[in-house]
């Protein structure tokens, strides 16, 4: 019987899109919250590589194109997403996307839903481009969370699934490393067949 495999190396990029913190106006929450969650949930080695820029759409789109011809196989960007007009975040991600993953986006409203009847007004999208999944989430730290894990009740039982479970075997589908990660934060979602053996 051969020991298990080692788990797979993963590059992630996480971009904060922010006028202000970009110019030292505040300091820049969006990185850190999308770096903690990530090292709680996912149990993978990662190499984080982090971007803060401001809402300028065609520098959102250059970063993003940077970071997978980096070789991150998951991009998560962070505020830009609402409808004031300096927000083009979701236009700077469809710019560089060779296929929209639609589910994303609609799962993350539904989640924000729960807590602000303004989460109608996001307009987080995900997309692919060559082997990377790139996915806009709310500029907020606890939405992030919300959206990323979803809703669970008193009892640990989960009420909403977040987007983040169905990221792995999308990573997969695309020629991506296998994620895995700690079921506590996030069960990622696997068809029987796509599972690796522990």
């Amino acid at each position: 019987m051969s020991a298990a495999s080692p788990m797979e190396p993963v590059r992630i990029g996480i971009v904060s899109v922010s006028d202000r913190a970009s110019s030292g106006v505040y300091e820049d929450k969006g990185l850190p919250a999308l770096q903690e969650w990530l090292c709680r949930a996912v149990r993978n080695p990662i190499t984080f590589d982090q971007r803060l820029i401001p809402d300028e759409q065609a520098g959102i789109s250059s970063a993003l194109i940077a970071l997978v011809d980096a070789g991150c196989s998951l991009v998560l960007t962070t505020g830009g997403t609402g409808p004031a007009l300096r927000d083009v975040t979701p236009e700077a991600t469809l710019a560089v996307a060779h296929r929209q993953m639609p589910g994303f986006g609609e799962q993350m409203r539904q989640i924000s839903l729960r807590f602000v009847p303004t989460a109608i007004l996001s307009r987080q999208v995900a997309v692919i481009r060559e082997r990377s999944l790139i996915i806009n989430l709310p500029g907020q730290p606890k939405a992030i969370a919300e959206t990323l894990e979803g809703l669970r009740d008193a009892d640990g039982q989960q009420l909403v699934p977040g987007i983040f479970a169905a990221v792995p075997y999308c990573i997969d589908l695309i020629g991506g490393p296998y994620l895995e990660t700690d079921e506590a934060v996030c069960k990622a979602f696997r068809p029987k067949s796509a599972i690796r053996p522990a």
